[in-house]
Order: C-alpha cells, then sequence, then structure tokens
C-alpha cells in the first residue's frame, strides 16, 4: 500500500438510500440528519470507530495466528507503520461518515524502550490526529492507556503488588489523558482487565482495593489540574482476563465508586460482552446504571451466549438493541458519552471491505432499534403499563411510606385492621408481544 492507493475498495462515503435500497453499502434506517424528539439522529447515536480492534486486532485466537496480514503491521519502521495505519483509520471514518473514534495509547504508536519513548511517540501520532482532525469530521469520544498488554502488568496495573508498577502506570495514564485532553475528547476512560486476581493465596483484597482507589482518584485530580471537563469512565468487566476481577459488575462499580468518594467525576462505560459474562444482560446493566446516576458511554458489540469468553461480535440483534435503547432514551440520552464499535471482524472475514460492512451493518441494526425504541416511548407502550404497576406508590399512602411518615407499628396497624391485598398479573407475555410490535 502507498500513499497513492486506497486499502479500501469502497470509494465514496456510505450513504441513506431508503429502506427500500438494496445496496449492501447503502444505510437503509440509519439517516443521520433525521430529527427524533428535536435532535438529529447522528446526535443521539454519537457512534465512534474504536482503533484497536479495526486496525490492530490481526485475526489471532488463542489457537492460531494471524489471518488479516494488514500492510501497516509488518516493518521495521514502528513509527512509519503507525503513521500508514493512522492514514487507513481516517480513510475509513470518512467512508462511514461517524463523528467519532477511540483509541488506546499503544495501539495508535508504538511503545519505546522506555515510558519517556513511549510518551513521545503518542505525541507524535496525537499531532498527526490533530492534522489529520484539523480538515476532517471525526471528533475524539475518549482516548484510554492499554494497563493490560505489556508482561509488567500481569498482576494488575493499579493493583499491582510492586509499588513501581502502579507508578509506571501513572505516568502512562497522564500521557494518554493528556493526549486525549489536547484532542478534545468527551471522556476518558479507565480499563481495568488486569485489576484482579488469580488466587487468594498471594492477594490481599482490601490492600489491591485501596491501591485501585488511590489511581482513580489521582486521574481525577490530574483531570481538574489539566482542565480536562469530561467525566472519567470506568468499564465494568468480571472476568477474563483475570479470574476475579474488581470492577464485576455496574453494582460493584457502584459501590467502589461511592466508597472512594468519586461519584461525582466517575461514570460507567458499559458492554454487552461484559454484562453475559456477568451473568445479566445488556438491558440490566445500563438500566441499573441509569437508576444510580453513573451511566456514561457504551460500548457497542455483542457477545456469544455459548461461549465463555468476550467474542466481541459487531452488535446486530435489533430487538436486544430496542430494549437497550428504549432505556438510554427514557434516561435522558448519552449525554458525552457515544457508542464506540469495541467489536471485531470474525478472522476468516479477511477482505478489507469487511469492516465497512460490518459497521454499516451494526450502524444500521443500532439506528433501527433506536427507531424502534423511540416509537415505543412515543406512544407509551411499556412506560405507560410500568406506571400502572407502580400506581399504588404514587398515591398518597405509597408516598407517605417513602416520605418516612409512616412507622412500622403503624404500617403493620393499617395490615391488621383488615388489609387484603390481591397478586395483580406482571403480564410479561404481553409485553414481550407489545415490543415484537414495533420490531
Amino acid at each position: 500500500m502507498t500513499a497513492s492507493t486506497s486499502f479500501f475498495q469502497t470509494p465514496a462515503p456510505i450513504a441513506y438510500g431508503g429502506a427500500e435500497a438494496n445496496s449492501p453499502l447503502a444505510f437503509r434506517w440509519y439517516d443521520k440528519d433525521r430529527i427524533i424528539a428535536g435532535k438529529r439522529l447522528e446526535d443521539h447515536l454519537r457512534f465512534a470507530v474504536c482503533y484497536w480492534h479495526s486496525f490492530c486486532w490481526p485475526g489471532s485466537d488463542p489457537f492460531g495466528g494471524e489471518t488479516f496480514l494488514r500492510p501497516w503491521q509488518h516493518g521495521s519502521d514502528l513509527m512509519a507503520m503507525a503513521r500508514a495505519k493512522a492514514d487507513v483509520a481516517f480513510e475509513l471514518f470518512r467512508l462511514l461518515d461517524v463523528p467519532f473514534f477511540t483509541f488506546h495509547d499503544v495501539d495508535a504508536a508504538p511503545e519505546g524502550a522506555t515510558l519517556k519513548e513511549s510518551v513521545a511517540n503518542l505525541n507524535a501520532i496525537g499531532d498527526l490526529f490533530e492534522q489529520k482532525m484539523a480538515s476532517a469530521k471525526v471528533r475524539l469520544l475518549w482516548g484510554t492507556a492499554n494497563l493490560f498488554s505489556h508482561r509488567r502488568y500481569m498482576a494488575g496495573a493499579a493493583t499491582n503488588p510492586d509499588p513501581d508498577v502502579f507508578t509506571y502506570a501513572a505516568g502512562q495514564v497522564r500521557a494518554a489523558l493528556e493526549v486525549t485532553h489536547r484532542l478534545g475528547g468527551a471522556n476518558y476512560v479507565l480499563w481495568g482487565g488486569r485489576e484482579g486476581y488469580e488466587t487468594l493465596l498471594n492477594t490481599d483484597i482490601g490492600r489491591e482495593l485501596d491501591q485501585l482507589g488511590r489511581f482513580v482518584s489521582l486521574v481525577v485530580e490530574h483531570k481538574h489540574k489539566i482542565g480536562f471537563k469530561g467525566p472519567i469512565l470506568i468499564e465494568p468487566k468480571p472476568k477474563e482476563p483475570t479470574k476475579h476481577q474488581y470492577d464485576f459488575d455496574v453494582a460493584t462499580c457502584y459501590g467502589f465508586l461511592k466508597r472512594y468518594d468519586l461519584l461525582n467525576d466517575v461514570k460507567l462505560n458499559i458492554e454487552q460482552n461484559h454484562a453475559i459474562l456477568a451473568g445479566h444482560s445488556f438491558q440490566h446493566e445500563i438500566a441499573l446504571a441509569q437508576a444510580l446516576g453513573v451511566f456514561g458511554s457504551i460500548d457497542i458489540n455483542r457477545g456469544d451466549d455459548l461461549l465463555g469468553w468476550d467474542t466481541d461480535q459487531f452488535a446486530m440483534n435489533t430487538s436486544e438493541l430496542a430494549l437497550v435503547f428504549h432505556e438510554i432514551i427514557k434516561g435522558g440520552g448519552l449525554a458525552t458519552g457515544g457508542l464506540n464499535f469495541d467489536a471485531k471482524i470474525r478472522r476468516q472475514s479477511i477482505d478489507p471491505d469487511d469492516l465497512i460492512h460490518a459497521h454499516v451493518g451494526s450502524m444500521d441494526a443500532c439506528a433501527r432499534a433506536f427507531l424502534a425504541a423511540a416509537d415505543m416511548l412515543d406512544a407509551g407502550a411499556l412506560t405507560g403499563p410500568l406506571a400502572e404497576r407502580y400506581a399504588g406508590w404514587d398515591g398518597e399512602e405509597g408516598k407517605a411510606i417513602l416520605a418516612g411518615q409512616r412507622s412500622l407499628a403503624a404500617l403493620a396497624d393499617r395490615a391488621m385492621a383488615g388489609l387484603d391485598p390481591q397478586p395483580r398479573s406482571g403480564r410479561q407475555e404481553y409485553l414481550e408481544s407489545v415490543v415484537n410490535r414495533y420490531l
């Protein structure tokens, strides 16, 4: 591949073609300028292409090596390859006409022999990103530091038993956060892939949690020092690669943030794959994050219910996505967050344009699901029956109980006076059929 040749065969940006469009390279549902509830569909969905899976994953799995053979992954000049990778990335951003992208530090720029050299490489690629963004539509949704791949992090980064590893990780995060800030990033993510443990035989949980709490606090302090306005995002994940991870799910993360007084500055980036690994649904994790006030952003992908690891497939299940978007819209939308395609094409999808087809298909699936969710909300299809089910708590007695105006004895006396409540149907099958009408 040279500067005069294109990596992709698709010549022009993907356009909206309408529901009857037959071309696989046309959006059938994603009309970015369509106004829904006073806002453009593009501004509701806030799609982001992720740098690592799309341009760095070679197509390997635990039993086989790379299948993609990307030209920028083979050569001796690592910075030249990083620049070539950036060229292809911004070409894909243009073809998909996406508003955002995301990156890890070491996927954007190669690690050097020292942290100082690694930071210099990252700043140089940050300069390149800045130049490309000046003439492009795409903006940065978030950046993050890879604190899990290098062998120094095999026992964690912030939770490592060696304070020097903690210190090295702090240097890496400072650089990534400052580049994210310089590029106008809307958020910054802390992904703790190895913040956990394999066995309690060599682990002090209380000590490691305190270390992690201090590390996140340091990041928050530096965020304010440099004037970064976006939230810090933590991504819940229960296992893989670490057997017991400290950010297991939304509920666990909320307890952690509350204990270390981080709720004002830290929100959660939620992923369907991780919800499955934690034994939850994607909808559950988003609904709980909304209820606890910690919802931030989404990695939009899907896992395989039959496999016990992070398959990171492109999200195509409109039924599941419709319920997810129903929660998001009901909760007020994505704010500074977005839909980050933390997803990999399958290792047999070796044609360059398979990357385009994957994103187009998932963007359309998300748009179709979002429109269905918006229609359900407009009609009160689910919110109406929900309000009816809890109507008693909006009545005089229900409000008095929650306001602390009834003692246990007063409630018991009222029950003893002849109260005989009767159960009412939860109407699950009816509600499932209601959802299907909108799909």
